[in-house]
This record gives C-alpha cells, structure tokens and sequence, in this order.
C-alpha cells in the first residue's frame, strides 16, 4: 500500500471516529427505495426549488430592492424617460442588459409555478393512498407548510419588480388586511411599515423572499427528509411486501443514479418552457402607479382561488358602535385559511374516526377509500371553481358572457359542485370496488362464447394470476363502529361518521377466499 493511501485512509479513520461518516454512510446508503412513478413527484418538488435558488442567487446580484424613484433610460425605449423605482429599473436592466438575466429571470418564474404545482399534485398523491397515516402525520403536516410557505413566498417574489400589476396585487392584499377588525390597520403598518404605497415595501418583500421564508422552508425540507429517511417509505400491495419490509432499489448507486439524471430532466424542461414561452413581461405592464389599474390583472393561478373568494362574495357592510364591518372582504379573508385546512385536518379526523393506532406503510388504492377521495375529489373542485371566479373577468370578455351571470352562476357553483362531485366519485369508487370484487370472484372475461349442452351461450372467463389477486383483495376493510351504551355527544358523531365511512354505503366488501372456493367449484360444475 502506497504512503497516499495510507495518508487517505489515516485522514478518513480520523473523520470517522469524530463524526461518524463511515458508519452513518454504511448504515444509509444502502437504504432501499421502492420504484414506482408517482414518487417522483416528490423529487420534482426538490428539484424545482434547487433551481428556484440558484437562479434566485444569480438574480440577487442585479436586483436592487429599492422604491427610490429614479429615471429610465435603458435599452427599452417605450419607457425611456419615465420615472420608476430603482426595483423596476433593475428588473428592466436584468431583463435587457444583463447577459442571460431574462433567461434566468423566467427560468426563476417558471420554476417557481413548477415547485407549486409539484407540491400540490405530491399532496394529493400522499392524500389520496392514505400514505399520512400514522407514523408520517407530523410530516404530512410538514409538507402542508411547505404548499403553505410556497404560496406565500411566491406572492412576495410576485411583488418584487414594482410593475403595474404586481402592485395591483399588493392593493388587493393591503386592502384585505384593512378588513380585519380592530387589528387591521396594525398587521398593515407592520407590514407595510406605513400607508400604501410607502417606501418599504419591496425592502420588506426582498427581506421575506429571500432570506425568511426561504430559509424555513430549507429548514422544513431538511425535516421532511429526515422523517422519510427515518419511516420506511411507502409502497404499493404486491407479492412480497408486508407492512414490515420495503421492495425495491437501494439508495446508492441505483437511486441515486435515477434521481441525479431526473434532476437535470426536470431543469432542462422549465429551461426549455422559459426560452419559448414568456412569462410576467413586466416591460409590458409599466411601473407601479397608484393612480392606475393593469387591465386583466390576474394573480398566479396558485392563488387564483384567493382572489375568486373576494370577486364571488357579495359587498356586505355592517355598522358596529361608529365603525364599518367590510364582510364581503373579511369572510372571504378567513375563509381563504380554511378553504386550505380543510385538506390538512382531515387525515387526523379520519384517524379519530378510525381509532386505528398502527403503523402504514402499505398503500391504499384510491377506489378503496370511497369517502375519503371523494371528499379530496370535492376539495379540488372547490378550488377550482373558485379559481374559475378569479378570472370571472376573462372569462366573460373572451367568451362574449355577462359578467353578472358568471359571478352568480360561480355562487351556486361554491355549494352545489363540490356536493355533485362527492356524489360522483364515490359512486365511481363504489363500482370500481364491484368490478374488482368481480374480476376476483369470476376471472378475466375472455371474449371466448361456449354454447352448453342444453343451449346456453356463456362467455367463459380466465382466472386472475396470483399478483393479480393479491394486489386486488390485499387492501383493509375497516367496520363500522358500533355505538356504546350512554355514549357522549363525540362518540355518536364519530359513529355515525364511521358507519358513513365503512358502513354498506361506504365500501363494497371485498371477497374471501371461501367466496373464491365457492364460485370456482360452482362455475366447474
């Protein structure tokens, strides 16, 4: 052995014995991941939000934060001579004077829909196969903050350039925090650090968009990974997994291998969307003028739903002991937290409904859980409909409607779609457990017509392959609870919830294998 390797492995024994690295790497990187493509999402999620800081470190070193007023006169000759602030004059020289800055610039924006978006659909992924049951609630919740962060730190990035439609938006959030009563006017100075538009205000973004939300949301990342590093991770039924193993690749080098070529994929592909698709052209908008309104102001869909919750609500005003009550802003104010905490409390109601305390690392098949994806299916489709009243506007220029109409109609929509859509989806679920119950029971319709000796034509049917049955039958059914003698107002909700959940109505009893036995000895005979 050469006297550099010796000097190698001296230097590492020495690393090792003072922070574990031999051992910590032995102990991880042989960790196994399951391989399926919805756990991609996740990684998507990562990916977008390492591109989002590079390109926000990059574009850190042009932007100046700044309202002083200054005097274009840049490349950009429509606006040459028009007094702006040195936020909008910067974003200007990145977008037409820096080298790459307005690649860089739409990268960041993209990147930032992406890294939202991601969030969402994993959201709903983990939501929808019940993969928050216990022992990952705390990073369910986790994960929650994140989505709730991410929307945040999105407005305040929205708002940093100074144009004339992020300052709309601006508008539009200092005028729903002057609706809160008795602190409103407070939790706008504060925020503002005066009245509207002031000074600080893109001094005071720059602070939260770049260093304080930022800097939680890497803390809440570095926890969500340590939980899923901690907790097995999830994983689809199928032969040979139990709640006690996990199947698939190890860390290193196969996953790792995986995950470093779909980062340079997911950068690739928002490098290739903001090169031929423009996004936020601020040059377009002008800078910020109180005295002006951009015309098709309209926010980042993540927080079109936010903006339908004002537009759809009626303008409501309340006199109490000299002072107005703003409720067409201040009900869709509040109601904007919970149109959100509807989705992030319901695995902890759904877990009180249950009283199941066992560890899950098993997945569930959305069309097992009826109620539950149908109460995620109606969730969207508020959010939806709320989106649709936040472009109530476009809508009606574009297609020639009444503007009246569409807001009505988008108030009928709030109650009555997100019902019609529970309804459908649980139907669905429902037959979708019958035709499963079906394939088990009877095989795999063939096409093959048999005529029997006394006439009948019958299609004959193929029975399912072991991984078949398994993966159809291996899911858990839940019974409903009974209700106990002299119960209390909480246990007879939570029974009549369990017996909506897992009562006839709420699943299809999946077959046994007597059933099984008994239809295939009838069928040969």
């Amino acid at each position: 052995m050469t006297t550099r390797q010796n000097s190698g492995r001296r230097t590492a024994d020495w690393l090792d014995g003072r922070l574990g690295i031999y051992t910590l790497a032995r102990t991880n990187l042989r960790k196994v991941f399951p391989d399926h493509w919805s756990f991609m999402l996740g990684e998507i999620c990562l990916y977008s939000f390492v591109v989002i800081v590079l390109t926000g470190v990059y574009l850190t070193m042009f932007f100046k934060p700044s309202m002083a007023e200054v005097v274009y006169h840049g490349p950009y000759l429509p606006l040459n001579g028009i007094p702006m602030s040195e936020a909008y004059a910067s974003t200007l020289q990145i977008s037409f004077e820096v080298r790459g800055g307005l690649l860089i610039r739409q990268i960041h924006h993209w990147a930032a829909l992406v890294f939202v978006a991601a969030m969402f659909v994993h959201m709903m992924r983990v939501f929808f196969t019940g993969a928050f049951r216990k022992p990952r609630e705390v990073n369910w919740l986790f994960g929650f903050l994140l989505l709730f962060l991410g929307l945040l730190d999105g407005l305040f990035g929205y708002s940093l350039p100074d144009d004339l439609l992020s300052g709309t938006g601006i508008r539009f959030v200092e005028g729903s925090l002057l609706a809160l009563p008795l602190i409103g006017t407070y939790a706008q100075m504060f925020l503002f650090g005066g009245e509207f538009p002031g000074t600080d205000i893109v001094p005071r973004f720059f602070t939260l968009h770049v260093l304080l939300i930022p800097g939680v949301i890497v803390g809440l990342l570095v926890a969500h990974l340590i939980l899923v590093f901690h907790h097995k991770h999830t994983q689809w039924a199928g032969p040979g997994r139990t709640e006690q193993n996990v199947v698939g690749m190890p860390l290193m080098p196969v996953y790792m291998a995986k995950a470093g070529g779909f980062f340079f994929l997911v950068f690739g592909i928002i490098a290739v969307i903001s090169a031929i698709a423009t996004i936020n052209p601020i040059w377009a908008y002008g800078p910020y003028r109180p005295d002006q309104v951009s015309t098709d102001a309209q926010p980042d869909w993540y927080l079109g739903f936010a903006e339908g919750l004002i537009r759809i609500m009626p303008g409501w005003e309340v006199g109490l002991w000299g002072h107005t009550l703003n409720l067409g802003i201040l009900i869709p104010f509040l109601a904007f937290p919970l149109v959100l905490g509807a989705i992030a409390v319901h695995p902890f109601v759904e877990s009180w409904i249950t009283q199941d305390k066992r560890e899950h690392h098993l997945l569930d098949r959305p069309r097992n859980a009826p109620v539950r994806t149908a109460f995620g299916a109606a969730w969207i489709s508020v959010y939806l409909v709320l989106l649709a009243a936040g472009g109530n506007d476009l809508f009606a220029t574009h297609l020639h409607l009444s503007l009246d109409g569409i807001t009505r109609a988008v108030r009928v929509g709030v109650f009555v779609v997100p019902v019609a859509v529970f309804l459908i989806t649980k139907r669905w679920c429902l037959g979708l457990q019958r035709r499963d119950r079906d394939k088990v029971l009877h095989g795999r319709e063939t096409g093959i017509i048999k005529r029997m000796p006394h006439g009948e034509f019958v299609e004959l049917h193929e029975p399912l392959p072991q991984a078949e049955l398994h993966r159809l039958t291996a899911h858990e059914q839940y019974s409903p609870a009974e209700l106990p003698p002299r119960a209390g107002l909480l246990t007879k909700v939570r029974v009549r919830a369990s017996r909506a959940y897992f009562g006839p109505g709420g699943q299809i009893s999946r077959p046994t294998a007597e059933q099984r036995r008994e239809i295939s000895h009838t069928d040969q005979h």
